[in-house]
């Protein structure tokens, strides 16, 4: 993931999480390679809007019973290689920097490292048996360095409580990775609850109360223990003139929603499928911020939480421990923890 280009994702086989200014993916053995960057470059990554943000679209594999057109991060190529489109080694074909990758069998099973790559620079994913990888950039200025974002050091947070309980995997939030305009985080929904509720929007650059954002939800939804496929719903509606993106839509597995304004939420979770989605902004504001509105007939739903418990399914799992804790060191709170964003 990052400002020039990858993100979370999940791959079946060895693949680790992608390359790019961020990038993460599921890889279920040794874990893929990410080689970055060199000097040289393709300048801006990223072209969407106003604001930049992108997604990398592979090979759509649609569910069955589906019919929709909105897909993007799906399966990667056979090899398994999702290359970049300059040169970046050191001018003699050797790459200045390589990054090893866990990856994860999926992304309801466990959080996942992943890499960040700057502006202008090259990367090649590999891995023995493929994978699936998220690859979302976004337009900046700042180079800052390639690097590697361990699992062990993604905040996993718990938001809302009663049927609004989510988990949130803070890997590129805000305040908790440097990149120069991109944000980027993942959310897990369990079946039947809200999320992205009460319904808010970030189109307007106001200093300390609202950042603008556009923003990208890529969905992923667990099937019914039986094995049959699950559905979720999400709304984006108008905020104001010259903001006038409607949209009511039932979301399958794979599918992508773009956000350029208005208000949206919620993200409504099927009984029984469990719903992931990747959720990734950019904005052209000088501070890299998310600052939110609330919409004002639904946001008394805050005022409700404190008295409820968090959904007791959640967290559907925790960040790994790093190396030398001792179990239960950096375990969620009970209580949900609960800021100025959805």
């Amino acid at each position: 993931m990052g400002d020039g280009g990858a993100g979370p994702g999940e791959g079946r086989g060895d693949g680790g999480p992608g390359g790019g200014s961020g990038g993460t993916a599921d890889g279920g053995g040794p874990g893929g390679e990410a080689a970055a960057p060199g000097d040289r470059g393709s300048g801006d990554a990223g072209d969407a809007g106003d604001c930049g943000t992108r997604a990398a679209p592979a090979t759509p594999a649609p569910p069955p019973g589906t019919d929709h057109t909105t897909r993007a991060f799906s399966p990667a190529s056979p090899a398994g290689t999702v290359p970049a489109p300059d040169a970046g080694d050191d001018g003699a074909g050797t790459p200045t920097a390589v990054f090893q990758l866990r990856g994860r069998t999926g992304v309801f099973d466990a959080v996942t490292d992943f890499v960040y790559l700057p502006r202008d620079a090259h990367a090649v994913v590999t891995t023995e048996r493929g994978g699936r990888f998220a690859l979302p950039g976004a337009r900046c200025t700042r180079r800052l360095p390639a690097r590697r974002g361990p699992a062990e050091e993604v905040g996993v947070e718990l938001r809302g409580s009663g049927t609004c309980s989510r988990q949130v995997n803070n890997f590129a939030a805000a305040g908790a990775f440097e990149a120069d305009r991109l944000i980027a985080v993942e959310v897990l929904t369990p079946g039947g609850n809200w999320s992205s509720y009460p319904p808010h929007k970030h189109d307007e650059e106001r200093p300390g109360r609202e950042s603008r954002l556009e923003e990208i939800y890529h969905f992923e939804i667990a099937d019914a223990p039986d094995g049959t496929p699950g559905l979720g719903y999400h709304r984006v509606s108008p905020s104001g003139p010259g903001r006038r993106s409607d949209l009511l839509a039932e979301v399958r597995d794979g599918d992508t929603v773009l956000v350029p304004d208005g208000w949206h939420g919620p993200s409504v979770a099927a009984p029984g499928h469990d719903l992931y989605y990747l959720n990734v902004m950019a904005g052209p504001g000088e501070e890299r911020a998310w600052l939110i509105q609330d919409h004002p007939d639904h946001a008394w739903i805050r005022t409700t939480w404190p008295d409820q418990p968090a959904d007791p399914r959640l967290p559907l799992y925790h960040a790994p421990p790093a190396a030398g804790a001792r179990a239960g060191d950096g375990d969620v709170p009970e209580r949900p923890v609960e800021g100025d964003r959805p």
